[in-house]
């Protein structure tokens, strides 16, 4: 009943399902005036296809009572198939490779008995996402039957076969193992590598936890030479399997774009993600007003949720021009300066500014973005609780979150911030947060405690 609308389409008034329904529905579904209020929907016409082919698939005429999924698969069936020469490969998209995937290529390329092939499917079934052995070898080898006769030996001299494959650390029981696991494939004139791996077998302990002064001692390095040292073994991958990527990219397509232009930030719906729909013609022409038959009050039935659900789309995208609007409104500040110029912001304040449930602003933010010069974002990140300054005015979560990250980017390395120096700072600036509360907006930023962030300059 509905179909895209092209670019030259005529699009007036003119539609005969203004014959078909009560003319009482009528008022205001037809007027699509505005730029921000049309749709478009991706076409399934089967680009590829010429008219007359579609012509011999689906005939011109179809009973009203049709099921659309009859023709479709039917002429679904009758494109190329994979095997074809026909078949455009280029308009596919590849799926992505799990690790376990990746890791029973290598094997079927290493040649191995059917024994040790057994062996090595069920280790690689044992790795986890990040690359390490979930299970012990010993419960390995009481998973297999009785009968084979496998022995813990075999299954060791096995997983040194696995752990040779890519990526490098493949297969480790710990993480000292992992890191072993990649310096060994590195060349031997690596500069440090024997540093390196005698810091990681029988010092990674205090590498942990940062306790330079005894690793110098222990190691007899000397600062520079530590520092070296570490560069290296911070240069490997602590989880090696997150290199393959099992699921496709995710890219976000923005709903709303910000601009400035002459001074002022400009609101605007992206029309390529606005589908632009109307309702088929052809499909109105068969309503006959007059015509009481099932069929008929059928097709009129389904005309009228066709005018509905276009004018939902249209009341949906005022919703979100009214919204964005706001959003830019309140967060001018943010799109000139950055974080640290959010302000507080929550659903109640845009709610009462456009006279809407809050509950209706929860949804019209989630998950739809925002384009600005800054960046996207998605709109429920510009909402933020506040925290009182000392002048009596308020400071967002966001902006303080903003200043923690700039005091923690500028602080000394050997002498990292603690979370109750950085609510002191805080203070100096008029916000009065709590340690616990630095500590808990810290962790939100993936920052690590003082005493973790203590490193060599």
């Amino acid at each position: 009943m509905l179909e895209r609308e092209e670019d030259g389409d005529d699009f007036d008034g003119s539609d005969p399902m203004a014959e078909a329904v009560d003319r009482s529905s009528d008022a205001g579904s037809e007027k699509i005036s505005t730029q921000e209020s049309t749709y478009e929907e991706p076409s399934h016409s089967g680009e590829g296809l010429d008219e007359a082919d579609w012509g011999e698939r689906i005939p011109s005429e179809l009973p009203v009572d049709t099921a659309w999924e009859d023709i479709y698969q039917t002429s679904a069936s009758s494109l190329p198939s994979n095997d074809d020469d026909e078949w455009d490969f280029t308009s596919r998209t590849s799926s992505g490779v799990s690790l376990q995937s990746h890791l029973l290529w290598q094997l079927n390329l290493a040649p191995m008995s059917d024994t040790d092939r057994l062996i090595a499917t069920t280790l690689i079934d044992c790795i986890n996402d990040q690359g390490y052995l979930e299970e012990s070898l010993q419960e390995i080898v009481d998973s297999f039957d009785p009968e084979l006769e496998i022995e813990l030996d075999e299954v060791e001299v096995v997983l040194r076969r696995v752990q040779q494959f890519e990526p490098a650390g493949i297969g480790a029981r710990d993480l000292r193992e992992c890191l072993l696991l990649q310096l060994r494939q590195l060349p031997d004139r690596t500069p440090w590598l024997s540093e390196a791996q005698r810091l990681v077998s029988d010092h990674l302990d205090l590498l942990g936890s940062r306790d330079y002064s005894l690793l110098m001692r222990r190691m007899k390095l000397k600062e520079d030479e530590l520092r070296q040292v570490i560069e290296l073994i911070q240069s490997l991958n602590p989880r090696p399997g997150s290199q393959i990527e099992a699921s496709e990219p995710e890219y976000v397509v923005p709903d709303v774009i910000v601009r400035k232009h002459n001074d002022r930030w400009l609101v605007e719906l992206n029309q390529d993600a606005m589908p632009r729909l109307r309702v088929n013609a052809q499909y109105a022409s068969f309503v006959k007003r007059a015509d009481s038959s099932a069929d008929n009050t059928f097709m009129r039935n389904q005309l009228q949720e066709a005018r509905w659900f276009i004018k939902s789309l249209l009341s949906r995208n005022e919703t979100l021009m009214k919204v964005a609007t706001q959003i830019v409104e309140h967060q001018r500040a943010f799109l000139e300066h950055g974080d640290e110029a959010m302000k507080p912001l929550v659903l109640h304040d845009i709610a009462e500014a456009v006279g809407m449930h809050e509950s209706t602003i929860s949804r019209v933010t989630t998950q739809k973005y925002m384009h600005t010069p800054r960046g996207i974002y998605e709109l429920k990140y510009f909402f933020s609780s506040h925290v009182s300054t000392a002048e009596g005015g308020e400071c967002s979560s966001t902006a303080i979150r903003a200043i923690i990250k700039k005091l923690v980017a500028a602080e000394n390395p050997k002498k990292p911030l603690s979370d109750s120096k950085i609510a002191g700072l805080l203070e100096a600036q008029g916000i009065q947060v709590a340690r616990r509360t630095v500590a808990k907006y810290r962790e939100s930023l993936g920052i690590a405690p003082s005493s973790e962030r203590k490193r060599l300059l």
